[in-house]
């Protein structure tokens, strides 16, 4: 895959620490629900550094869109969401990735469940999935720290206002809103047995998120009889990884 330049033609803040990126891609391939892409930023003296984000749109033209979250210590995710402006260049390379997709033509039930920003790929899939009217039913459980971490809220919302649309549940893992019906806390099985699809139904889980996350909700999902097979991951870290 070759690198492209691509042109930033608009901006939009998520939270405090997060907005979304869209980027004009001359020669865009297209791309399925799910992938991500390689960012390059070259310093005027010549030093790169390369980090994968996930892509948030589902295909559409030569557009696609990035949601960044800054980490503390990050090296690229700072410039992004605080430097970053309309009509600045940035180089991409993609799309990347064929296992944590989801693609029109299935046709069994879908599970999302994201941790923070793991939400990025999985609203890909929410997006395509209502693009193209797939009569497959999905949900998605979102576990974040607070509802102002919560990212594109108001999408979700949206998507699941609609007829046969996303079944959407949160959990808060720090600060739950007043008057919520589960005190703060991590997943765990008794919650996930409520809030996703049950293993006789066999669908196809999409987990995104930390590492530790991702592995603690895999091994629940596997626990409580879901097909190993059927179990897509992606996880990322503070540097490097798919964000």
């Amino acid at each position: 895959m070759s690198w492209r330049v691509a042109t930033v033609v608009a901006l939009r803040s998520q939270s405090s620490t997060a907005r979304s990126i869209l980027l004009d891609v001359p020669s865009w391939p297209g791309h399925d629900a799910g992938q991500h892409v390689d960012v390059r930023l070259t310093a005027p003296d010549g030093y790169t550094a390369v980090r994968s984000y996930s892509i948030a749109s589902a295909a559409a033209g030569e557009w696609i869109e990035l949601t960044v979250e800054q980490f503390p210590d990050g090296e690229v995710s700072p410039y992004l969401v605080n430097e970053l402006v309309v009509g600045d260049l940035l180089e991409v390379r993609g799309p990347i990735g064929g296992w944590f997709v989801w693609r029109p033509d299935q046709r069994e039930p879908v599970q999302l469940i994201a941790g923070g920003s793991g939400v990025v790929p999985l609203l890909a899939i929410a997006r395509a999935h209502a693009a193209a009217q797939a009569p497959s039913p999905i949900r998605l459980l979102y576990s974040v720290r607070d509802p102002s971490s919560v990212l594109h809220g108001s999408e979700l919302e949206e998507l699941a206002s609609r007829r046969d649309g996303l079944i959407l549940g949160y959990v808060f893992t720090r600060a739950a809103p007043p008057g919520w019906d589960r005190p703060p806390g991590r997943v765990d099985g008794a919650l996930l047995a409520d809030s996703t699809w049950p293993a006789e139904l066999s669908p196809t889980c999409y987990v995104c998120g930390p590492t530790g996350f991702v592995e603690r909700a895999a091994d629940l999902l596997v626990g409580a009889g879901h097909d190993p097979a059927r179990v897509r991951t992606e996880r990322f870290g503070p540097t490097g990884g798919v964000r």
